[in-house]
């Protein structure tokens, strides 16, 4: 029994879902997303409740469940509020700044790293030392924040690099001098 798959997702009355077949759109205040999901999985859409169904018990069809419950209620919820990952900069002269729309990196480099938004993510830098990414689109979202970070990823001596806020870089000792 798929405890997440079962739960039915309540569609707010400003969401907008439209099911042809495997291919599903959800459209909300914030902007548009589209889908396809697997072959196997049946979704029912009546009153303004949405529910997931699978055929049987198989494995495949198992894990297949709670997974396109939680695609597609990410989906609603991209589009109702937007998701955000904020990035964290430590290091003496390690700094981000936007320029257009694409964020301009120094890392300790001899050249700055530019990298270009993709199409439905915006950055936002409200100090030097912190880029927030934001869109709709949670997967995308995340992909842009772990491509940031491996431009400079944190370094467990002295700590500089780019970090999540919520991460705990566990930091390890130097050499030790001699006795």
């Amino acid at each position: 029994m798929s405890r997440i798959g079962n739960k039915p997702i309540t569609v707010p009355d400003n969401v907008e879902i439209k099911i042809d077949g495997q291919h599903i759109t959800v459209k909300g205040p914030k902007g548009t997303l589209e889908r396809e999901i697997h072959e196997n999985m049946k979704v029912n859409f009546q009153d303004k409740i949405l529910t997931v169904v699978r055929p049987d018990d198989q494995p495949k069809n198992r894990s297949l469940h709670g997974l396109t419950r939680t695609l597609i209620n990410n989906m609603i919820e991209g589009t109702l509020n937007g998701f955000e990952k904020k990035l964290e900069i430590n290091g003496v002269g390690y700094r981000a700044q936007k320029k257009g729309n694409n964020l301009l990196m120094n890392l300790g480099y001899s050249h700055p790293v530019e990298m270009e938004a993709p199409e439905g993510i915006t950055f936002d830098v409200p100090n030097q030392n912190e880029i927030i990414v934001k869109g709709i689109d949670k997967e995308l979202v995340g992909q842009t924040a772990a491509v940031i970070r491996t431009k400079r990823p944190p370094e467990v001596y002295r700590g500089k690099g780019i970090k999540y806020s919520y991460e705990v870089i566990r930091r390890k000792e130097g050499k030790a001098g001699k006795k």
